[in-house]
């Protein structure tokens, strides 16, 4: 009898595993964009603490400079390309499809595809270090990473650079199959009624985000393609100036990719911030239609100011790139007045993910107020490839994106697993987070006032630079002990958290009007959709509506098209 008992729990395991390897459903699928994200963000955090650490004292040799050069490359890919837009699209697989009344995305096996190629990608990636390392820098500039036949060699000769080609190459094609679902998903699958103008602001971000990787990822895609061409064809001559290219071209093509990429980034955790926002302030979204102008406004200009990286280069017409690079400040401001509107006289509650929230709110206005003064030429001639550029894409995609994506899951967490994150814990790693971004980043704004160059592996002991560097790294440590706190959060409430109720934060979007976790069909039933609140009407409209709210049934897995747009 023991015996079979074994081989059964054996037999379960293995089940359960195998249904998790081979599952399409968009609820597991996101489940497992998060796990692998955190996974990586563990192993771009460990990197992180390297180099900060070679970076305490000045004249340090805990790394030699090649070494270094690889943990800065790996580093940034790890935490651009492997953490912060995978786990964006894990959240927006869990949650765009219930937040539109949908049973599933659109390309159930097409969505499972794009996953299994993220974890791909990585290992690629990683197998950089076995293959001669890739101290390129995460940007890749042309002629660092092009060492091919006749070119300028330099860190770029080793294989290691063709497998970081072809891990971004996989990571690419991920984000264009995912763009291409979440577009026909949100445009076709929606609940009827639940018009355009009716969509959640989080699916409305994850809609212009998933148009700007749709047109700008293909051209890094390419720019990959070519570069991969120069290093191991004899007659390929696209960046390499040596062979008779252009490295300004790379630039080109990368930045045509880079700029919208901040915005693919950072727009879904403005949407996860205007979902946290109006449910614990217990208040509309102030200017529902205005905010989505916004959005579709930045991502329009996204495409205008790529060429702000490349003012010293000389290369491109300044006069036109200053002017939209400060434009586009002007839909984010108004992002920013519609939050602090919605919580005007709100009655806040500070639970963890409004926490985040506000946190998110101050980290990107600085990060996005020391970026706007790069657009003025002059002083970007003075701080360019400084600190200060360093401490404006911590604020922006760190204090910005991963804020943002923790107070997504303190949010969701209890829809994806039927329990909460404990509150406490969550009080820490958000209180740890805060001091921690602070401390480590806002020296950098002065090391880059008094000159200091990114990408050294050492530095001289002049100027404030020696006390500053030992505050940021005492500050990436601090950091590291808030996700210490996350992840054991993460494992005992997993297992062992509070219970909580189908619509714990009483909130106002469909996905809390199903069971948390929700059923593989997702939905029994949906309220009728008559404003951009139906979870909100279904519960406090019945008096203004005289009564005649009702539950409408839907068939398991309907979900047609949406209706009027």
């Amino acid at each position: 009898m023991a015996t079979t008992t074994l081989v059964r729990e054996r037999v379960g395991y293995r089940s359960t595993l195998f249904e998790w390897l081979t599952t399409t459903d968009h609820k597991k699928i996101g489940v497992l964009y998060l796990t692998s994200s955190l996974i990586f963000f563990l192993l771009g955090g460990l990197q992180a603490l390297a180099i900060r650490t070679q970076l305490a004292f000045p004249n340090q040799a805990l790394l030699d400079h090649a070494t270094y050069n690889d943990f800065f490359t790996i580093h940034g890919t790890t935490m651009i390309f492997l953490f912060a837009m995978p786990i964006l699209s894990g959240l927006a697989n869990f949650v765009v499809p219930l937040q539109i009344g949908a049973a599933d995305m659109a390309f159930p096996r097409i969505n499972a595809l794009g996953f299994w190629m993220v974890p791909m990608g990585g290992l690629l990636i990683y197998a950089t270090y076995l293959a001669g390392g890739a101290g390129i820098g995460w940007t890749g500039y042309v002629p660092l990473s092009d060492a091919g036949p006749g070119g300028v060699f330099g860190p770029g000769t080793g294989l290691g650079v063709d497998f970081w080609i072809m891990g971004l190459v996989f990571l690419g094609a991920s984000s264009i199959l995912g763009a291409i679902n979440f577009l026909a998903t949100i445009f076709k699958l929606r609940a009827p009624g639940l018009t355009m103008w009716r969509l959640p602001i989080f699916v409305w971000t994850v809609l212009v985000t998933q148009t700007l990787a749709l047109f700008a990822i293909p051209v890094f895609t390419t720019a990959l393609v070519l570069l991969f061409i120069d290093r191991n064809f004899t007659h390929g001559a696209f960046f390499n100036p040596a062979a008779g290219g252009n490295a300004i071209l790379w630039q080109n093509m990368f930045w045509f990719f880079g700029h919208p990429e901040v915005y693919i980034m950072i727009l879904p955790a403005m949407g996860v911030i205007s979902e946290v926002v109006p449910v614990f302030s217990r208040k509309p979204l102030f200017g529902y239609k205005a905010f989505i102008g916004a959005t579709i406004g930045i991502g329009l200009l996204a495409f205008g100011v790529w060429a702000h990286h490349m003012f010293a280069t000389g290369a491109v017409y300044l006069p036109f790139f200053s002017f939209v690079t400060g434009l586009i400040g002007v839909p984010t401001g108004i992002k920013f007045f519609n939050w602090l509107a919605t919580m005007w006289r709100g009655q806040i509650s500070l639970k963890t993910p409004m926490l985040f929230a506000i946190a998110f709110l101050a980290m990107f206005l600085i990060g996005g107020l020391d970026g706007a003064v790069l657009a003025a030429v002059p002083f970007d001639y003075d701080v360019t490839d400084t600190y200060w550029v360093v401490a404006h894409l911590h604020y922006v995609l760190f204090g910005g994106t991963a804020l943002g994506v923790f107070a997504g899951i303190y949010y969701w967490f209890p829809k994806m697993f039927g329990r909460y994150l404990d509150e406490r814990l969550g009080q820490i790693h958000w209180l740890l987070m805060f001091i921690g971004v602070n401390l480590t980043f806002f020296p950098m704004h002065i090391l880059g006032l008094e000159g200091m160059p990114r990408r050294i592996a050492t530095y001289p002991a002049t100027l404030d630079w020696p006390i500053l560097n030992l505050l940021a790294t005492i500050g990436a440590f601090v950091i590291a002990a808030g996700v210490a706190v996350f992840f054991v959060n993460l494992a005992i409430s997993i297992r062992a958290g509070a219970p909580a109720p189908d619509d714990p934060w009483d909130a106002y979007t469909l996905e809390w009007a199903t069971t948390s976790p929700p059923p593989p069909y997702n939905f029994d039933t949906l309220p009728p959709i008559r404003s951009e609140r139906p979870l909100f009407d279904l519960k406090h409209g019945a008096a203004s509506d005289g009564g005649a709210l009702a539950v409408a049934t839907v068939a398991a897995g309907a979900g047609g098209p949406g209706g009027e747009a």
